[in-house]
């Protein structure tokens, strides 16, 4: 009877267990996720950093819902003189949140983290865009001297450090595009032809493929 008692109980915490983790949000799962993987070796370190992440991708996600672009309202980007997106409006009403959303995040990981931390969380944000784009324009541009990857590298991390506040990949992609713009024309500034590069680059990587259809 012991033993059956045992194992009904055994049985319950379990399900008790299992309840609870289903209970989790997917941000409070993938918050958790991230926190673990920086190897704090400091359990409530770990956990205070993991709350501040969920409730930040909680608070982006409900702002994000509370201002869903239905219909793109239209209007004219004065910028550009061209016509706003959908995509546009949806960046613009996500970067109306309250500035305390942000800063409620940062406040404890640059508490709890160190600076290149800090980094490794950003990149779980934005699924380690700085990294890959970074190789896109090492890859176009070959010769690049370090003082221009610096550059690109810099502005590269203000897209990340922005984007983090944006809850789809699509409105992250949106931010490093105009950093992307920004890249771009330091490269022009600097004695470059973007355009040029980038269209010798798309011929090489044709004539690469077509080589390879060859054998």
């Amino acid at each position: 009877m012991k033993k059956i008692a045992g194992l009904v109980a055994f049985s319950l915490l379990c399900s008790s267990l299992s309840l609870k983790a289903q209970q989790l949000t997917e941000e409070q799962k993938k918050a958790a996720e991230w926190a673990a993987e920086l190897k704090l070796n400091d359990d409530a370190s770990q956990k205070r950093v993991a709350a501040a992440i969920g409730e930040h991708l909680t608070k982006v996600k409900e702002w994000h819902n509370a201002h869903a672009v239905n219909e793109n309202p239209g209007g004219l980007n004065p910028a550009t003189g061209n016509a706003l997106s959908k995509l546009d409006w949806e960046v613009i009403y996500c970067s109306q949140k309250p500035e305390s959303v942000r800063r409620d995040l940062m406040s404890v990981l640059t508490a709890e983290l160190s600076p290149e931390q800090v980094e490794a969380v950003f990149d779980q944000y934005t699924i380690g865009k700085v990294a890959f784009t970074m190789k896109g324009y090492e890859a176009i541009v070959p010769d690049l001297t370090d003082e221009e990857r610096t550059e690109i590298l810099k502005q590269l991390k203000q897209a990340r450090s922005i984007a983090i506040d944006y809850k789809s990949m699509k409105e992250i992609s949106a931010i490093f595009e105009i950093y992307k713009t920004k890249c771009e024309q330091y490269l022009n500034s600097n004695g470059r032809d973007w355009r040029q590069l980038f269209k010798d680059y798309v011929n090489k990587r044709n004539a690469e493929k077509a080589a390879q259809n060859k054998k």
